[in-house]
């Protein structure tokens, strides 16, 4: 059977608009509405919880401590969340991206990095806020992306992901245009090649990138040689997906890999025996209500134009998802260069 003749017999209807009454499509034709009534059941309690926070004003940095770890709702309750989230003027919500900016930012704080005359390095930085804030700080930035040319084959250039040119960078809500353009410079960088004169930084981060270089180990191999662009004692915290229901099978050698917790004991155990620090692995994924939403396909970025209008595509939160039928979210790893 290939696959126009399985379409014809899932579809909604037959060839005459009538219902489709074979088996199969019995079985699966409410397995759609089904899925869409769970995700915005589930976006209106994000949107619910993150109205009840409380108003927090005053906040300080205050250093964490932060394991290597997954997002959890727990995290983004906290006043650390709360604070990078306002540094970066952002509303607090249950969101994993705004989990990884908040991680990522703690991490830099409590290495002692986020200071006038320091030298950060990001890679595949996309769009991300990240640059503009730490320029605001006085920080010195090299980001990196992949070369357009690159970006453009993969099929990343239609989603805008990527930064073509130093202006998808800059935000002029958090930073001044000239103090951007003194602090901030682009290079285009192969994760997987990484220049041999990119040496020296105080620290590095990627948010969610080294899940795109190919394979497991690709990625693995990364983490250990972006300490190559550290001073001794310099600072790298990665993100990445992590599918959390080890169950033996994973995503490996596609577009798109996900990590499972035997892949991140065996870097940590890899950079020990070296002599870097990784900061203790924790594998809790959080045991409250948004801990447990596992969103699905359509992601709002994939809605047909109604779905749009109806229901619009701000705010669609999540914590954890689906990624090609595996139960994922995010992690970070904190590592700390060996002296």
């Amino acid at each position: 059977m290939d696959d126009a003749q399985l379409k014809d017999i899932v579809s909604l209807t037959n060839e005459n608009a009538q219902p489709n009454l074979n088996e199969l499509a019995l079985l699966v034709r409410n397995i759609e509405p089904l899925c869409l009534s769970v995700k915005f059941f589930g976006y209106e309690l994000a949107r619910a919880l993150a109205a009840a926070l409380p108003v927090r004003e005053g906040l300080v940095a205050r250093r964490q401590n932060l394991a290597s770890k997954p997002s959890t709702q727990t995290d983004l309750e906290s006043d650390w969340a709360a604070y990078w989230c306002s540094q970066l003027k952002a509303p607090v919500i249950f969101h994993r991206k705004l989990w990884e900016l908040s991680y990522v930012l703690q991490a830099i704080h409590d290495h002692g990095s986020l200071r006038s005359g320091a030298r950060g390095l990001g890679f595949g930085c996309g769009r991300e806020p990240i640059p503009s804030y730490l320029a605001s700080r006085g920080v010195e930035i090299t980001a990196t992306d992949q070369p357009p040319e690159e970006m453009e084959a993969k099929g990343w250039a239609s989603s805008r992901q990527f930064s073509e040119c130093i202006d998808a960078l800059y935000l002029p809500n958090l930073v001044a245009r000239e103090q951007f353009d003194r602090h901030v410079k682009l290079r285009y960088v192969d994760m997987n090649a990484i220049n041999d004169d990119i040496r020296g930084y105080d620290f590095c981060w990627s948010i969610c990138a080294l899940e795109h270089l190919g394979s497991i180990a690709k990625g693995l191999d990364f983490i250990e040689n972006s300490l190559e662009t550290l001073r001794p004692g310099g600072l790298a915290v990665h993100t990445t997906e992590f599918s959390f229901f080890n169950t033996g099978a994973t995503i490996d050698n596609w577009p798109t890999v996900l990590f499972q917790k035997s892949h991140f004991m065996e870097i940590a155990k890899r950079l020990e025996s070296k002599g870097h620090r990784v900061a203790p692995l924790d594998f809790h994924v959080g045991d409250k209500p948004l801990d447990k939403f596992i969103d699905v396909p359509p992601y709002s970025h994939d809605w047909h134009a109604d779905m749009q209008t109806s229901w619009g595509q701000n705010d669609c939160a999540h914590l954890k998802l689906s990624i090609d039928g595996f139960p994922s979210t995010c992690f970070g790893l904190i590592i700390t260069k060996a002296d």
